[in-house]
């Protein structure tokens, strides 16, 4: 509380405790999407989780891996959310089912296309004097 008796919530990894022995989903760096349940966490937001899958989206469908207990470096997280029960569920009434196995190789040849994009997209951003991956030229 600070001196006018207001609630300061927090923004440290201590905002995490209300999220403990609760379904999350967790967004990594690499793209990933984890979905487990929160266990444990420290002060750099690493995180522990249990009954853990990881989800993969392609299109319209999507598979679970089943990855039992995660654990995953906090600078790694880019967005930690507790899941909706209900909302999951109806959400994935508009998503195909399909085994990961199937979905792996589609999701990896999008992800090389989406980078191929990227490379293209820099090359010609840097004919026209502008950089965008911070190299040795850049003089600030």
């Amino acid at each position: 509380m600070n001196q006018a008796g207001q609630i300061i919530p927090f923004t440290t990894s201590g905002s995490l405790v209300d999220y403990v022995d609760r379904k999350v989903i967790v967004v990594l760096r690499d793209g990933k999407k984890l979905i487990g349940i929160l266990r444990s966490f420290d002060q750099f937001a690493n995180l522990m989780l249990q009954y853990t899958i990881e989800r993969i989206y392609v299109d319209d469908m999507y598979g679970d891996i089943d990855r039992g207990v995660y654990i995953v470096r906090g600078e790694n997280v880019v967005l930690l959310g507790e899941l909706d029960l209900d909302k999951e569920y109806e959400m994935e009434k508009g998503l195909r089912r399909v085994p990961a196995e199937h979905l792996y190789p589609l999701s990896k040849q999008r992800s090389d296309d989406k980078r191929k994009t990227l490379r293209e997209k820099t090359k010609k951003l840097n004919t026209v004097g502008f950089s965008v991956d911070f190299g040795h030229d850049d003089l600030y």
